[in-house]
C-alpha cells in the first residue's frame, strides 16, 4: 500500500467518523430547517403547505421579536465587556506568582463546570429568598426586593450570574496569553524606565490580543446565544431574548416555520457579527 493510500485511510479512519456526526445532526437538520421557513409547519402535524417568505414577512411585523432582539443586543454588548475584564482581571491576578495561584485558578474556574439551568435556578432561589432575607434583616428596602421583580434589574441580575458563571472559562484563555509574554520584554521596559502602566498598555496588551480576539469571539456568541439562564432566572416576555423568544415561538405556540425563521436570522447575525469581530481584531494582531 503506498503511503498516499495510507493517508488517506489514516484520515477517513479518524475524521470519517466526526464528519458523519457533523452532517448527520448539525449540516442535515440545517437545511431542512431552511426549508421549514418557507412552511406553516406546526411542528407535529406532518401535513403542511408552503407559504414563500411569509414567515420573514411576519418577523417584520413581530414586536416581541424585535424587542427581543434590542435587549439581546443591549446584554450582549454589556456582558462582552464585564466578562472580559472579569476575566482578565482573575487572569492578572493569578500570574503574579502568588502561593495561592492554583487554588484561586481552581476557585475562578469552578463555577463554569455548573450546568445553566442548574446555575439559573440556584441563582433564582438566592435572589428571591437569601437576599431579600438578608434585606428585610437590616431593614433595607432596596435588599428586601428581588432584582429578578423588574425588567431592568432581572438583565442586570443576570448579567451577574453569567459573569460570575463565563468569566473563569476566559480566564483561562487569558492566562495562557499572558504567560506566553516574553519576561524578557517586560524587564527591559522596566530598565527604560516605564511604570506599570506603560508596560501593560504596550507590551502586555498587544503581545495577548490573540487571546483578545478568541475571548471576544466566544464571549460574543455565547452571549447572543444564552437561553439556560434566561429560562431558568426570567422566563417573562419583557426579559425575553432571542433564543428563549425562538423556543417559545417553535416549542409552545407550535409555529416550527416561524419559529425556524427566527432561528435563521438569529444564525446571519451572530455569525455576521462574530465574523467582523474576528476580521477586525485578527488585522490588529497583524499590525502588532
Amino acid at each position: 500500500m503506498s503511503k498516499k493510500l495510507k493517508s488517506n485511510k489514516d484520515f477517513w479512519i479518524f475524521v470519517g467518523p466526526a464528519l458523519f456526526a457533523i452532517i448527520m445532526v448539525v449540516i442535515i437538520p440545517f437545511i431542512i430547517g431552511i426549508y421549514y421557513t418557507f412552511t406553516n409547519w406546526n411542528g407535529a402535524n406532518p401535513q403542511y403547505d408552503f407559504v414563500g417568505i411569509k414567515n420573514y414577512i411576519y418577523l417584520v411585523k413581530d414586536e416581541q421579536f424585535i424587542y427581543s432582539l434590542k435587549i439581546t443586543t443591549l446584554y450582549t454588548f454589556a456582558s462582552v465587556i464585564t466578562i472580559n475584564l472579569v476575566g482578565f482581571g482573575l487572569a492578572y491576578v493569578v500570574t503574579r506568582k502568588l502561593k495561592t495561584s492554583s487554588f484561586l485558578r481552581t476557585g475562578f474556574f469552578m463555577p463554569n463546570l455548573i450546568g445553566g439551568l442548574i446555575l439559573g435556578f440556584i441563582w433564582q432561589f438566592m435572589f428571591n429568598s437569601v437576599f431579600t432575607g438578608i434585606g428585610k434583616s437590616l431593614g433595607s428596602e432596596t435588599l428586601s426586593t428581588s432584582l429578578l421583580q423588574q425588567p431592568t434589574t432581572a438583565m442586570f441580575a443576570m448579567l451577574i450570574v453569567s459573569t460570575w458563571q463565563y468569566a473563569g472559562y476566559i480566564m483561562v484563555i487569558y492566562v495562557a496569553a499572558l504567560e506566553n509574554v516574553p519576561a524578557d520584554l517586560i524587564e527591559a521596559a522596566h530598565i527604560d524606565g516605564a511604570n506599570g502602566w506603560h508596560t501593560f498598555k504596550n507590551i502586555t496588551i498587544p503581545m495577548v490580543r490573540q487571546g483578545i480576539t478568541i475571548c471576544l469571539f466566544l464571549t460574543l456568541a455565547n452571549s447572543f446565544k444564552l437561553f439556560d439562564l434566561n429560562f431558568s432566572l426570567t422566563p417573562v416576555k419583557t426579559t425575553e431574548m432571542l433564543a428563549l423568544n425562538i423556543y417559545n415561538e417553535a416549542f409552545l405556540i407550535n409555529n416550527m416555520g416561524i419559529g425556524q425563521a427566527k432561528a435563521i436570522i438569529f444564525f446571519i447575525l451572530v455569525t455576521t457579527i462574530s465574523l467582523t469581530q474576528v476580521y477586525f481584531n485578527k488585522k490588529k494582531e497583524v499590525e502588532v
